[in-house]
C-alpha cells in the first residue's frame, strides 16, 4: 500500500466522484455544510498547508482505491483537528484504516505533529472499529450535530497522540 498525493487532475475528479457519492458523504463535514467536495475544491485544498489528502493504493499495485485526510493541521501547535478516510473501491473493505495508518506516521513523522483529533458518526460501527484499531481514544460526544436523512446523530470523538501510534502492518 502507497501514499499519493492528490497530483494530477484524474486522480482530483476521481477523489470528487468518490466524496460524491452519499454513501460516503452522509458521514463527512468539510464545514459550512459540505459534505462533498468539487475537483476544484479538492485542488484549492491540496494547496493549502491546512489539509494533507492522500490517496492510498491496493497492495497489488498503483491502483488508488481511497483517501485519507487531515484538516485543519496547525503546524504551530503541531496538531491536526480531524483525520478521514473514504473507500472509494468498496472491494477492498479493510483497508481505509491502513490508509490511514500511513497517513498517520506520515503526519507524525514527516510533519512534526503531536495529536491528531478524529470523530465519527455514533451509528457508524466500523469507522468506531477503525478508530480504535489505529489506537485512538475516545474522549467524549458532541450531541446532536450531525444530520443524516433528518435525523441528529451525535458525533463520537477521537484523539491520538504521536507517541501512541503503531502503525499498522500491510497484510
Amino acid at each position: 500500500m502507497k501514499l499519493l498525493p492528490l497530483d494530477c487532475p484524474e486522480l482530483i475528479e476521481l477523489v470528487a466522484e468518490w466524496l460524491g457519492k452519499e454513501e460516503n458523504n452522509k458521514w463527512l463535514d468539510f464545514g459550512n455544510g459540505f459534505a462533498s467536495l468539487t475537483p476544484v475544491t479538492l485542488k484549492v485544498m491540496t494547496q493549502r498547508d491546512l489539509h494533507v489528502l492522500r490517496v492510498f493504493t491496493a497492495d497489488d499495485g498503483e491502483l488508488p482505491i481511497g483517501v485519507v485526510g487531515l484538516s485543519n493541521v496547525d503546524r504551530r501547535f503541531r496538531s491536526a483537528a480531524s483525520m478521514w478516510a473514504v473507500l472509494g473501491r468498496k472491494r477492498y473493505g479493510g483497508c481505509a484504516p491502513r490508509g490511514a495508518s500511513k497517513l498517520l506516521t506520515y503526519a507524525f513523522t514527516e510533519l512534526g505533529l503531536e495529536s491528531v483529533g478524529a470523530w465519527t458518526v455514533e451509528i457508524n460501527i466500523p469507522a468506531q472499529r477503525g478508530l480504535e484499531r489505529l489506537g485512538f481514544h475516545y474522549i467524549g460526544r458532541q450531541r446532536r450535530c450531525h444530520w443524516i436523512d433528518g435525523r441528529p446523530y451525535d458525533r463520537l470523538l477521537y484523539d491520538l497522540v504521536a507517541t501512541e501510534h503503531r502503525e499498522l502492518p500491510d497484510d
